[in-house]
Order: C-alpha cells, then structure tokens, then sequence
C-alpha cells in the first residue's frame, strides 16, 4: 500500500513539474485584458471561411 502511496505521489509531482509552467504561461497569456484580441480573432476565423456548398 506503501508502494502504491509513494507512486502516485511521485506521478502527481511529476505532472505538476511539467505541467506547472505551461499553465502559468497559459493564464498570464491569456487574462483578462487579452481576452477581445483573441475573441475578434477568433470570430474573423470563424466567418472568413469559405462556404463548403458553394458550386
């Protein structure tokens, strides 16, 4: 039980450690203040696209 105690320990540790600084990059990229950036540039993306039906 010990065993099983010590490893998932040790994969939550891991995980964090590479996990850790994406996330903190990830929401320090993308707070707030950036959010009408992304948005208007998502939606230009999202109606730019050519219409599939078109002949």
């Amino acid at each position: 039980m010990f065993l099983l105690l010590f490893f998932v320990l040790l994969i939550q540790f891991f995980t964090y450690w590479i996990f850790e600084p994406l996330a903190s990059f990830l929401g320090s990229f993308l707070e707030i203040k950036s959010f009408p950036i992304i948005a208007l540039i998502g939606l230009v993306f999202l109606f730019s696209a050519k219409n599939i039906e078109q002949n």
